[in-house]
């Protein structure tokens, strides 16, 4: 594992989100507007909207502010019109970055993250240059502890195409992204609740940053997180706990 653990690490991320939750609201709205927007405003067929709910649900958000997002999205109320956009570059140590958008001004947010990029020690790539680097799945974190065996039994069983155990002792499980929910429903009802559980583009290999890189790799990845029209930051970049 390169010699950093990948629970501290969840933790860590866990922690910056939780920092964050005046911007958790915002992004989730827009997320159900498209969902609803892409695939109808009913979560039972809907999976991309009822991952977005789900998460909502999850950091408290109001009923009637997730009702009203959904009627954004499927035209019932007036509201902002997004487009998905995904930008790719390169961070400190070439480590690779993906940065997901939902906008509705896109010459302003491409001006944001090429402007966030140079700024902190990247540059921004064309398209496809660093896409290939990441796997798109469903991911679920188990905490060091969880019985191994009966996970793999039940995870197998649930439709997940891998389950890797890390140096240390935490357990990943790796699902299509399309059965995520199902997955997710089927674990739960075994008995194992994920510590950490999203769809999300995951680097196929990693690249650890230590000691004044790993403080700048931070620094551009929390500047391209708190713009306002990113969604999702992915990188291939690991920073080592000192």
């Amino acid at each position: 594992m390169a010699g950093h653990s990948k629970w501290a690490n969840i933790q860590h991320r866990k922690g910056r989100q939780d920092a964050k939750r005046g911007k958790v609201f915002t992004k989730l709205i827009k997320e159900i507007t498209v969902a609803a927007r892409m695939g109808g405003g009913d979560p039972n067929f809907n999976p991309r909207l009822r991952m977005a709910v789900d998460k909502a649900k999850g950091e408290n958000m109001p009923g009637d502010n997730i009702d009203r997002a959904v009627k954004r999205g499927t035209g019932e109320l007036d509201g902002a019109s997004y487009e998905e956009i995904r930008y790719e570059g390169y961070g400190i140590g070439g480590a690779a970055v993906m940065v997901d958008c939902l906008t509705d001004n896109r010459t302003r947010t491409v001006a944001d993250v090429r402007h966030a990029f140079s700024k902190y020690g990247g540059n921004l790539g064309t398209d496809g240059s660093v896409a290939f680097m990441f796997k798109h799945c469903g991911q679920f974190i188990f905490a060091p502890g969880t019985s191994e065996d009966a996970l793999m039994e039940a995870a197998l069983e649930a439709g997940a195409e891998d389950v890797l155990t890390n140096d240390d002792g935490s357990i990943e499980v790796l699902s299509p992204p399309a059965d995520f929910v199902a997955v997710k429903d089927a674990l739960e009802k075994a008995g194992f609740k994920a510590e950490f559980a999203e769809v999300t583009m995951k680097p196929l290999n990693e690249s650890p940053l230590a000691g004044d890189d790993a403080v700048k790799m931070q620094k551009l990845l929390d500047v391209l997180d708190s713009l306002d029209d990113v969604q999702e930051v992915y990188t291939t970049a690991v920073m080592d706990e000192e």
